[in-house]
């Protein structure tokens, strides 16, 4: 069983979740709690895997929240406002959904922080890294089965998931390395990964179309496209390739 907290100052959006995990087997929940305050009090008391936070709270808003743990446990934000997302995501948190949250929306939630959570225990002694030669078209990365060989035309896309990341194969495979996003975007730079959100990595040589929220990949997959990061990907990407009238 998973411990779990909810954390929102708004009765009928707590009174949902609490549905929601009381269908979910592996879920318990420990505690309702209206602030960040309360939350951060049951922290010291007892152990907790997921905490289900809105980002608006009084007091103690759910960033702040985050930024006040040393060892946070792992955090889903629940918010009516997507533009917290960006800066809930630099705090590693595993998963931001917009209110209101369907019920298989949350399950994917709690799947990914689950996933996170097997993870982390079975990986702690691991070292984060990947290895590879910029010239070459494949890398090696490290998984809790050893070292892997990854083509690098095989990847469609890479997903964060807080210190780890699950890349995204053509042959529908799935493979979780013991390295985050951003350490991921910084040695693959070379071999044409490009961030397009804060959660993804995408393989250009699979963007088969560009458009106003989200790029669609050969497999079809659906990415999201951040305006953060969509000058970057025109200038270094699609502007190089693009057929203009002179």
């Amino acid at each position: 069983m998973y411990q779990c907290i909810i954390a929102d100052d708004h009765l009928v959006e707590r009174a949902l979740l609490t549905s929601y995990i009381k269908k979910i087997p592996s879920l318990e929940l420990v505690a309702e709690c209206k602030t960040g305050l309360e939350v951060l009090s049951i922290l010291k008391d007892q152990p907790i895997d997921i905490v289900f936070s809105d980002v608006d709270m009084p007091d103690l808003t759910g960033i702040e929240l985050v930024k006040t743990l040393k060892n946070p446990p792992v955090f889903v934000f629940i918010s009516s406002f997507p533009e917290y997302a960006a800066e809930g995501f630099n705090l590693d948190i595993i998963d931001f959904a917009v209110k209101p949250i369907s019920f298989d929306r949350f399950v994917k939630a709690v799947n990914k922080s689950i996933e996170y959570i097997e993870l982390k225990k079975t990986s702690s002694t691991a070292t984060a890294s990947i290895q590879h030669e910029s010239t070459e078209e494949y890398f090696f990365i490290k998984d809790n089965k050893g070292i892997t060989r990854v083509n690098n035309n095989n990847v469609l896309y890479i997903e964060s998931m807080g210190d780890f990341s699950k890349i995204y194969t053509q042959d529908q495979k799935t493979l979780v390395m013991l390295v985050g996003l951003k350490n991921a975007e910084t040695q693959l730079q070379s071999k044409k990964f490009i961030r397009v959100h804060k959660q993804y990595l995408v393989n250009t040589e699979h963007i088969i179309q560009v458009l106003a929220n989200e790029i669609i990949l050969t497999n079809k997959a659906s990415i999201p496209l951040s305006n953060a990061y969509k000058q970057t990907l025109n200038d270094s990407v699609i502007d190089k390739l693009l057929l203009k009238r002179f």
